[in-house]
């Protein structure tokens, strides 16, 4: 053991691996982080932790992981022992290394009136690391418990859910109604933003433990949840929370106005070697994104490697201020204006604009222009919208391209064609504190049980419905899970 580095933050900045320079990243669909960091930089950066009595950072970590212990083993070069105390939180953090939006570096001690530590960078490191070194390998169970459990939906909820029921010995298949396997990491985060050869090798990973995949197989169509029910112990749904919240104003069949997940979609497929509709094609044209969160971020970001001759980006609230607010302590996260990854290769943001309609012009049965109105909210004591206020009405945008990214209404239950499978008032599928939906033995995990969130969110609710399942199926479970059960992750065998 080396010594302790208490003053690490006061002899290291914070250095970040950082992002490759914007105009050069805008040309193409590599990712846009920089391809390549110093181990030595990393190893400084791993010292900036204090190893805080109370690590703030992993109360800010949906899935619990031990980031101090991570952090020191990156500082003492320890980078193997580091990916062992990675993977016994996270079965998959380059998901997260590479796409989390990092809750755990704005919880971090430093936060407080210093720079955090690069977690993220640290984590994508670690795994980074593993990968190259051939430290990462399938884990198949030494015995079978002669169970078997059925998970539809593999994104990184079904996924994290099936390696972990896999693990405790159970034979498990997924099923999964597109053409390939990764769920919204396949096909909704673009290529620049997540390499898809890194679901794919991990998808080989689960297919080497024993894992079975059946992709087109649309659950309640192809089959039903009761032909599951007598063919598995039990059922896990991870499908997600696809249902995209609409705009229902006039104009809105025009060609031209677009969800951005069905954006994002057909270009991710067109990277992975399908032809591109001209539909989804924002080449020399005028581009408009509603919404200003990660999906529209990405709208706008894949809009310009199309080569779109303008995009504007539009959301209904009032800019953030620049500075965090009195109302607004750490370790909560910072609600401060931030400009986007994607802004910064190019592209305008406008604020408090509402569609009021989209406008066919010269009447080809294309939308040509937004017809907007600057708006003020009146907000309830949980800070949501209620009235409208316009200040100003008829303003019109040109726009040949409308991508609507303004969030998503919950799974799409209707397609399970099962009324014994209901939504709550906020639109995730009925469960019990077990996860269990009303239907004995089918249980739900990630955006279909929680709503709308983040990848190590999704990553948790797999790990946490996997444990219910096997203390369903078992009566005892030896599985790990996150920090949102009572039941503290494991340390990895051997440390």
């Amino acid at each position: 053991m080396s010594e302790n580095h208490p003053d690490g933050f006061l002899r290291h900045p914070r250095r970040p691996i950082g992002y490759r320079e914007p105009a050069s990243r805008v040309a193409d669909f590599h990712q846009i982080y920089r391809f390549r960091w110093d181990p030595a930089q990393l190893r400084t950066q791993g010292e900036r932790c204090m190893d805080c009595g109370i690590p703030t950072c992993m109360a800010g970590c949906p899935i619990g992981n031990i980031i101090p212990d991570w952090n020191d083993l990156v500082s003492r070069g320890a980078w193997r022992e580091a990916l062992a105390r990675l993977h016994a939180t996270n079965n998959f953090p380059e998901f997260t290394g590479y796409t989390c939006p990092a809750p755990c570096e704005t919880a971090c001690t430093l936060a407080i009136n210093d720079d955090a530590v690069t977690i993220k960078d640290i984590e994508r490191a670690i795994v980074d690391q593993g990968w190259e070194a051939g430290w990462i390998r399938p884990e198949p169970p030494s015995q079978r418990s002669g169970r078997q459990v059925a998970v539809v939906g593999s994104g990184p909820a079904g996924l994290a859910a099936a390696q972990q029921l896999n693990r405790a010995g159970h034979r498990v298949t997924v099923f999964e109604r597109d053409d390939a396997i990764g769920g919204l990491m396949l096909y909704g985060i673009p290529d620049f933003k997540f390499a898809k050869h890194q679901v794919a090798r991990r998808v080989q990973q689960l297919r080497d433990e024993g894992i079975e995949f059946r992709c087109g197989v649309a659950v309640g169509e192809d089959v039903s949840i009761d032909e599951l029910k007598a063919r598995f112990d039990a059922v896990c749904l991870a499908i997600g929370a696809r249902r995209p919240r609409d705009v229902p104003v006039p104009g809105r069949e025009l060609q031209g106005v677009l969800f951005g997940m069905e954006y994002l979609c057909a270009e991710n497929r067109h990277q992975a070697g399908e032809p591109l509709d001209a539909a989804m094609n924002a080449q020399g044209r005028r581009v408009v994104v509603l919404g200003g969160g990660d999906t529209g971020a990405d709208c706008v970001a894949t809009a310009h490697r199309q080569g779109a001759s303008s995009v504007v980006q539009i959301s209904i609230n009032p800019p953030l201020p620049d500075t965090r607010q009195a109302d607004n302590p750490w370790p909560q996260s910072p609600q401060v204006r931030q400009q986007t990854y994607a802004l910064q290769e190019g592209g305008e943001e406008a604020f408090s604009l509402n569609v009021a309609a989209f406008l066919d012009q010269d009447q080809d049965g294309r939308v040509d222009a937004l017809e907007l109105e600057r708006v003020d909210w009146k907000r309830d004591d949980q800070g949501r919208r209620t009235d409208k206020i316009v200040r100003e009405s008829g303003i019109i945008l040109p726009a040949h391209k409308v991508l609507i990214a303004i969030g998503f209404e919950g799974p799409e239950a209707a397609c399970l064609n099962d009324p014994r499978l209901t939504l709550t008032p906020r639109h995730t599928l009925e469960a019990d504190a077990r996860k269990m939906t009303p239907v004995p033995g089918v249980f739900v995990a990630g955006d279909a049980s929680r709503g709308q969130s983040l990848v190590v969110w999704a990553i948790g609710e797999g790990r946490d419905v996997a444990r219910q399942i096997d203390l369903w199926l078992m009566g005892a479970s030896r599985l790990p899970a996150s920090l949102s059960t009572p039941y503290p992750p494991l340390p990895p065998k051997g440390l």
